[in-house]
């Protein structure tokens, strides 16, 4: 049986990683193994999944002081992957892994959950699982807001029993083990326990004739599309929650939730530090010397930048508000804008005469700036 890599390794952070560093390293991590950059690409896709289950239980603080505590073994019994999909990382109960030794140990499966009220639907039924779909969005979405239409496989209740399990026509007789009553009671030394019955799962009935459509599951697997709203200021590995929209329930058990993770496309122009945006704008030498406004490209549109006379390169502007929307609702980011003079390859003989004029007026051919610069820097050696 192959060993699950250590979450910490996989996104390659140490166990005292802040949530930044673990935003960071996630996002660098999803961009590089993302299955639109590597189409067919099935280790990529793999990999991509690996990591999004890391960061996803990582990324909780609940969550992450179980893993820090008892390693994979705190999400063995079921929870949710990647894609639309159950079981592997995330969402998990944190009791499971009391559950499951507690159950070992009392000879059943269900004792720790008949004493502390868990692992059940309604009516001695079993809830649906949760799942998992990770969406690619742009950045220009995640800034404004999107609709979109996502497309996924799960277990949906059978049509045909209308989720009993039973052909039509047929009847549930009385379960022989507990005799109808759902429970049976086991002892555990001096303590008698009561718990569902294994045989009919709580029901106190069993299937007579199981249905031909489902084999008595109760439960088909359908391709399932849904209408997804997303709001302006989600980032890498931010959550949406659909509440039932998970795998149907067994006999009467609640449908599980749908979780969608999104994940962000790398931009072209822009790059997200938090809610701020940064980007670098070329800028003509005679604009930064003499100064003026310029347009600059924002994900909302243009806006007007001024620059004052003699901007150096690499001095960076603030547009205030021009950056990411708060999740949370807060004040808007900024957009930081750097500048990179350009200098012209060719001139023309006019232009090389009225630079030389300039050169010569400024005093450039008698005092080079770089000999002012090595006879400061004597000092230094």
């Amino acid at each position: 049986m192959a060993t699950k890599e250590d979450y910490y390794e996989l996104l390659g952070v140490s166990k005292t990683a802040t949530a930044e560093e673990l935003k960071k390293a996630y996002r660098k991590k999803a961009v590089q193994y993302h299955p639109d950059k590597n189409p067919g690409n099935k280790s990529a896709e793999e990999m991509f999944k690996k990591v999004s289950e890391a960061y996803d239980v990582l990324n909780d603080a609940e969550k992450r002081a179980a893993y820090d505590r008892y390693g994979h073994a705190a999400f063995q019994q079921g929870g949710m992957g990647g894609g639309a999909r159950g079981g592997g990382g995330g969402f998990h109960d944190p009791f499971d892994i009391f559950r499951e030794v507690f159950n070992q140990q009392g000879g059943g499966g269900g004792i720790f959950d008949e004493m502390f009220g868990g692992g059940g639907g309604r009516d001695g039924g079993r809830d649906g699982s949760d799942l998992r779909y990770d969406l690619e969005i742009t950045l220009e979405e995640a800034a404004r807001g999107a609709e979109k239409e996502i497309s996924f496989r799960k277990n949906v209740t059978c049509e045909r029993c209308d989720g009993n399990g039973a052909e039509p026509g047929s009847k549930r007789v009385t379960c022989p083990t507990c005799r109808g009553a759902g429970q049976i009671r086991r002892s555990g030394g001096i303590i008698t326990f009561t718990q569902t019955c294994p045989t009919c799962a709580g029901a106190g009935t069993k299937i007579d004739k199981p249905c031909t459509a489902c084999h008595g599951e109760g439960r088909v697997p359908k391709t399932t599309k849904l209408h997804v709203r997303i709001p302006p200021g989600v980032d890498n590995g931010s959550r949406l929650r659909s509440a039932g929209n998970g795998e149907a329930g067994l006999a009467g058990g609640a449908a599980g939730d749908l979780y969608i993770v999104l994940s962000v496309k790398e931009h072209e122009l822009f790059e997200r530090q938090d809610d701020n945006l940064f980007c670098e704008i070329p800028i003509k030498f005679t604009l930064a010397t003499l100064g003026g406004s310029i347009e600059v490209p924002t994900l909302f549109g243009k806006a007007s930048l001024k620059l004052p006379a003699g901007t150096q390169s690499g001095t960076t502007f603030r547009l205030r508000e021009k950056g990411m929307p708060s999740l949370r609702g807060g004040r808007q980011g900024d957009q930081l804008v750097r500048v990179h003079v350009e200098v012209p390859t060719a001139l023309t003989a006019e232009q090389k005469k009225i630079l030389e004029e300039f050169g010569r007026i400024s005093g450039d051919a008698n005092e080079p700036t770089s000999k002012t610069f090595f006879e400061k820097a004597k000092k230094f050696f």
